[in-house]
């Protein structure tokens, strides 16, 4: 059995009442390991580690910065079959899809270790000649940062990678549910040479977590990918102590499939796209807006692909879908299915749990959902399609941009007008149109609306953590 501890000022520990949580694998429900709790006390020894290590830290070359996390990098891809397999175990997506997160969390190393280097200030022309100004953009200080538990290597690398990058130190809570992956990249960071209290690593009761960090004047920045509704709560404890935030929150993606193409193969493509790790993505497709002249044919294309796709154990080979990472997740699933149905939806294909044992659900495509369903207005974290028709361009973006969540959205056509007017008229913090383009390293990642604030990837990610301070001087 697995037990990870918490990292704090350079060493893995336990929490100091020794408590701990459970690791369950959602294929099995077979309890695969326990996790350590942080008490109050493992905390406030957090916050003192983060204080010291950013002092050390903030002082420590942008050269040395990189050649840190590239090393950390490097370690992680040595180690990506390992960990990949303890993300398969804890959280349940393909042991091929795990693998490549743990690539990508390599990558987003790589690309903070290079951002970092080019965090340049600037001189601005003065009115006076033996005045100079300068801007400089400094690193925030200690991150208080909370990781999600669906992309639980990826989602905590990002926030890592950008704050060290920086210069910034970091506690960061990772999820309890699948925590292995993040105590690799914490260890990975720690052989690489990061001093210690640069990075801590905690677990526990999430609220208690992140009242007790928010609100300590050592934290001077918060970063938090969930919820709307915790994102919000978050947010909330963060303006009573005036402390800036990046919100990566929920989505509802909308999909607007024009006439213009191939039905049959963009309702394939659409399909490999929705399942991956069981639908429980940020970004997923879920509301699908198909035009008259080819919805027929596109639903009979997508429902088939769905009918095929290979759920099973993770681990196992030729697993195209695993299961859900929970059973809150199951039940949430099937609750928003119920609840459409029961008000005039119509199944398509699946809406049914796979078997009694292991959180299983079959991929499921739902026709003629009516507006007052939960499901088209809450997010469906899981392996489920809303399939609707539209006539024209405008019904189109009236309807894909009816929504309060506006994170990610997606367009398929052959039109180059076409293409433009959705790149403009898109209610969206990131759009990709006739492929699957989110998500990239080097590429800004957030939303707008109730999707949240801020961004992760690319240069705009580590500007999250620095500050601007202009100087002034009059030379002597």
């Amino acid at each position: 059995m697995n037990r990870i501890e918490l990292f704090i000022d350079g060493a893995w520990t336990a929490g100091a009442a020794g408590r701990t949580l459970d690791i369950v694998n959602p294929a099995t429900e077979a309890v695969i390991g326990q996790v350590a709790v942080a008490e109050t006390d493992d905390l406030d020894r957090a916050l003192a580690a983060a204080e010291r290590g950013f002092g050390v830290w903030r002082k420590t070359s942008a050269l040395d910065r990189s050649k840190i996390l590239r090393k950390a990098g490097d370690l992680l891809r040595e180690r990506a079959k390992a960990i990949g397999a303890t993300i398969t175990a804890e959280q349940g997506k393909p042991l091929a899809e795990a693998v490549q997160e743990v690539g990508n969390c390599a990558d987003i190393l790589d690309w903070c270790a290079e951002e970092g280097r080019r965090a340049y200030g600037r001189l601005i022309p003065s009115r006076h000649p033996q005045v100079v100004q300068s801007v400089r953009v400094e690193p925030i200080g200690p991150v208080a940062a909370f990781s999600p538990w669906n992309f639980p290597a990826s989602q905590a690398a990002r926030k890592i990678a950008a704050s060290l990058a920086a210069g910034c130190s970091i506690i960061i809570k990772a999820p309890e549910e699948v925590p292995s992956c993040s105590a690799a990249i914490v260890q990975a960071l720690a052989e690489a040479g990061l001093p210690a209290g640069v990075v801590n690593l905690v677990f526990g009761h999430p609220p208690h977590i992140s009242s007790h960090l928010i609100a300590s004047p050592v934290i001077r920045k918060v970063s938090f990918t969930g919820s709307v509704p915790v994102g919000k709560h978050l947010a909330r404890l963060a303006a009573d102590h005036m402390k800036p935030c990046t919100m990566e929150l929920g989505g509802h993606s909308p999909v607007l499939v024009f006439d213009d193409v191939d039905p049959a193969k963009v309702g394939a493509q659409l399909a490999g796209a929705k399942f991956r790790n069981a639908g429980q993505v940020c970004i997923s497709p879920t509301r699908f807006y198909v035009q008259d002249p080819i919805y027929d044919r596109f639903a009979d294309s997508f429902a088939a692909a769905a009918e095929q796709v290979v759920v099973a154990d993770g681990a196992a080979a030729g697993t195209q879908m695993g299961p859900l990472a929970n059973k809150r997740g199951l039940e949430a699933v099937d609750g928003m299915i119920a609840d459409a149905v029961a008000k005039g939806a119509t199944v398509r294909t699946g809406g049914r749990r796979i078997g009694n044992s292991g959180y299983f659900y079959a991929p499921t495509v739902l026709t003629d959902v009516p507006p007052e369903a939960r499901i088209l207005t809450e997010e469906p974290f899981g392996p489920v399609v809303i399939l609707s028709r539209f006539s024209g361009l405008e019904d189109g973006l009236a309807l894909a941009n009816k929504s309060t969540f506006g994170l990610a959205a997606y367009g398929f056509t052959r039109s180059a007008a076409t293409v433009e007017a959705l790149s403009a008229g898109l209610e969206a913090g990131m759009i990709t149109i006739n492929h699957f383009g989110l998500g990239l390293t080097e590429t800004p990642f957030g939303g707008i609306k109730e999707s949240g604030y801020g961004r992760e990837g690319g240069s705009e990610g580590l500007q999250a953590y620095l500050v601007t301070k202009f100087v002034s001087h009059l030379a002597a």
